[in-house]
């Protein structure tokens, strides 16, 4: 149950559309549903702001679609990630309006009116090249799943350094930058000598030999010289958007008392302090 589900609620009870009685037994069974596979977390969104997500990985194909109808039955919508073509393809056949991004293995349900409330701050995805972008879509789909407006920009690596800086305009829109590189893992410093706001690093496994399946890639981020920048998994391009949408929300929060004192207040910030 998402937070706008439990006020809808709350709001059927005050209305008397809903009996208490009914309300308590839709509650009841709400937090955690056993599959015997699976127990579902329905309360996750209530705790973090986000449902829970599906990890396909490891999973059968019909595991995956039974943990993902049990979550759109509900009405909520559901975010899986490493998912196969096979699987996409019975997600797709039986749940309504299910969107499959083919190169990030994300299969993503909208949930509620809406889905997830928008942010005001942009998460810009940064792939170095175009090996990259299975996992910045990753990336760009987990942000955009949990409300940040996304933007993308790829095949702007260190070999050609004109690229990244005549990208300066989207660098300077983005509230989170996240920055996906494989081989040297160098980019990333470079994004972050460019930018003053938060950078996440996210190795991938792309490269030659001596790259190590990501390893150096890895080793480099976490030795940036580059103040700031934090670095997840090699791959995780899911914990690389989760991270961003959650600095992008925690952002929005920390200035709505400002917003709310702006719209109170009759003097306008932008006027000095003077009654106009």
């Amino acid at each position: 149950m998402t937070p706008e589900g439990l006020r809808l609620l709350l709001g059927e009870v005050a209305r008397g559309e809903t009996t208490v009685s009914d309300a308590e037994a839709r509650l009841r069974w709400a937090p955690v549903e056993d599959l015997g596979i699976a127990q579902i977390d329905h309360h996750r969104a209530l705790r973090l702001g986000y449902p829970e997500v599906i990890f396909a990985q490891g999973k059968t194909t019909e595991q995956i679609v039974r943990i993902a109808e049990r979550i759109a039955t509900r009405g909520e919508g559901f975010l899986a990630t490493r998912v196969s073509p096979e699987a996409a393809v019975q997600l797709r056949q039986r749940i309504a309006g299910v969107e499959w991004n083919e190169l990030g293995r994300t299969v993503y349900l909208r949930g509620g009116p809406g889905g997830a409330p928008a942010t005001r701050g942009n998460v810009l995805v940064v792939a170095a090249g175009t090996s990259d972008l299975p996992v910045a879509e990753e990336a760009a789909v987990t942000a955009a799943a949990l409300g940040s407006p996304v933007e993308r920009l790829n095949d702007v690596g260190v070999a050609g350094l004109h690229r990244i800086l005549a990208a300066s305009a989207a660098l300077e829109r983005a509230a989170v930058v996240i920055v996906v590189a494989g081989m040297e893992g160098a980019l990333p410093s470079v994004v972050g000598g460019l930018v003053a706001v938060p950078v996440i690093a996210v190795p991938t496994s792309v490269g030659y030999g001596a790259s190590f399946g990501g390893l150096a890639a890895l080793l480099g981020m976490l030795n940036s010289c580059a103040a700031g920048v934090t670095v997840v998994n090699i791959d995780n391009g899911f914990g690389a958007g989760f991270a961003a949408a959650r600095i992008a929300r925690a952002a929005d929060d920390a200035l709505q008392p400002a917003r709310k004192s702006l719209r109170s207040n009759p003097l306008r910030a932008d006027d000095g302090g003077e009654e106009g």
